[in-house]
């Protein structure tokens, strides 16, 4: 695909040789939970001003996108559709006006909550989950803030990336961030999930105890 574009700066915003429209996967509300349908022709929306154009090249599955997926998981109650999964990683192939932190060809992933970017949660914060409040990274593009996507490091591939930014985020808010790990503590870690099994690197990395 890459070997038919062309790349040119107009202003701000990146001028690509780009579809209109893309497959993408969504969830379809029923009497109890959704079903999962592809979807042809979905539209691509632009990137207006600080946003980007991603195409995703990996996903990964989380245990809340099957809770989604069955009706056990809350989502606003108003979407009746629903493009699924939280984590995703792909390259920016378009950017839009006034956008400083990524250029066209960077490896980015998508973070969780778009709204969370510093301090402590707000009340706002859960209206801003991909995948539960917003569309997810279940497509072949998806449009986001520049602030909502954080670069990937050098000696990680997208399938990497894309498996980090719900479960081992949150295992490392809480080991490190929170828990300020020490070389030798003890860590006790709750079942076999993604979570715990992040947790589990991520403590023995710091040195603790097995």
């Amino acid at each position: 695909e890459w070997a038919g574009w062309t790349t040119t700066r107009t202003d701000e915003r990146n001028a690509m040789s780009l579809p209109n429209s893309q497959h993408q996967y969504q969830l379809l509300r029923q009497a109890k939970g959704f079903s999962l349908q592809q979807r042809e022709g979905a539209p691509i929306r632009q990137p207006g001003p600080n946003e980007v154009l991603v195409k995703v090249r990996a996903t990964s599955l989380n245990r809340r996108d099957v809770s989604i997926l069955q009706g056990f998981y809350p989502i606003p109650a108003g979407r009746d559709t629903l493009v699924p999964l939280s984590d995703g990683a792909g390259e920016v192939v378009a950017t839009g006006p006034g956008t400083t932190r990524f250029k066209v060809g960077d490896r980015v992933a998508a973070i969780f909550f778009q709204g969370w970017i510093s301090g402590r949660p707000t009340a706002k914060t859960n209206t801003t989950a991909l995948g539960g409040a917003l569309d997810g990274m279940l497509a072949e593009y998806v449009t986001l803030s520049e602030q909502g996507l954080v670069p990937i490091p050098e000696h990680l591939s997208f399938e990497d990336a894309a498996c980090l930014p719900c479960a081992a985020v949150t295992a490392w808010h809480g080991l490190v961030s929170r828990g300020h790990m020490q070389p030798g503590d003890n860590v006790l870690l709750q079942g076999t999930g993604g979570v715990s099994i992040f947790g589990l690197q991520i403590a023995l990395g710091f040195g603790a105890k097995p």
